[in-house]
């Protein structure tokens, strides 16, 4: 299966950032790739005002037009983010995955939000957006690949890859506006990390350079990893591009057998894990909406 992250530099304008962005999915479509993964807030990024203003409905341009590229080019597309205007009035940061068909295939709302102090700066995500509740996982066709949903800050928290694993993920997408502060320490280290600990294929794709003001830096580095850990593209140069991979599901299955790691779990000695005073724990949905 051949799969392709797009890295991007987003601004405030979506005309502008959809053309942008088709024009490096058409890229990945030309080399070949059956699943293309997009950065998070790939179709607007910028401040609290900026995120708020360029919200949009579930159905809205952004989606219009993940859903006809989609169909167009045959392949899975996995739209990284876009604020949504929920129905009560609110903004969810939210990942849609469109089949070659066009349709929605499931839908990812980010659970951990941004909240964090760094380097003298404070950024609040959870000033603007409210946080999803729902593990969501997806087939991506008839090979058996099944892809996990996940979101930039997400990275940092194991417990979600371990379920989005146990939940049959052979692929985990990491849509990313991760910043250059942290980035060179823990971007590859961390999407390493979670590829070899649940034996799964990690296809992180990320925003770069200097986005609007309001938003941090952003590292880039988009990446695929295999379940070994090992880095299989990389694009390093700082600028907008695409990175393509083959991932081999058989070699997937030889290291699962061969280093039984989630088949030598031991849930029961796992009790307290969820008893802090934030762990309550989801139900998991698969293709949520």
């Amino acid at each position: 299966m051949r799969v392709a992250a797009v890295q991007t530099r987003a601004g405030p304008e979506r005309e502008a950032n959809l053309a942008a962005a088709g024009e490096l999915v058409e890229e990945a479509a030309a080399a070949g790739a059956e699943l293309v993964v997009l950065p998070e807030y790939f179709s607007v990024a910028g401040p609290s005002a900026v995120l708020r203003a360029g919200a949009e409905d579930a159905e809205g341009p952004t989606a219009a037009w993940a859903a006809a590229t989609a169909a167009r080019l045959r392949l899975h597309l996995l739209a990284g983010s876009v604020p949504e205007r929920r129905d009560d009035g609110r903004v969810s940061n939210t990942s849609r995955l469109y089949g070659p068909d066009g349709d929605v295939v499931a839908t990812y709302r980010k659970i951990h939000l941004f909240d964090v102090a760094l380097g003298g700066l404070r950024f609040l995500e959870s000033d603007t957006v409210v946080p999803g509740d729902e593990v969501v996982t997806a087939p991506l066709g008839p090979g058996g690949a099944v892809l996990g949903l996940s979101l930039c800050y997400d990275l940092r928290f194991p417990e979600l890859y371990r379920m989005l694993a146990l939940q049959g993920a052979t692929v985990v997408a990491v849509p990313s506006a991760f910043t250059a502060t942290t980035g060179p320490a823990h971007w590859e280290v961390l999407l390493r990390a979670r590829a070899v600990e649940d034996q799964v294929f990690v296809i992180g794709a990320g925003q770069v350079g200097a986005l609007p003001p309001g938003m941090p830096r952003c590292h880039g580095h988009s990446l695929v990893a295999d379940p070994w850990g090992t880095v299989l593209a990389v694009r390093d140069a700082p600028t907008p591009g695409v990175v393509v991979a083959d991932l081999d599901l058989t070699d997937l299955s030889r290291i699962r057998a061969e280093l039984p790691v989630l088949a030598n779990r031991r849930p029961g000695a796992y009790r307290g894990l969820h008893d802090d005073a934030g762990g309550e724990r989801s139900a998991p949905r698969h293709g949520g909406s």
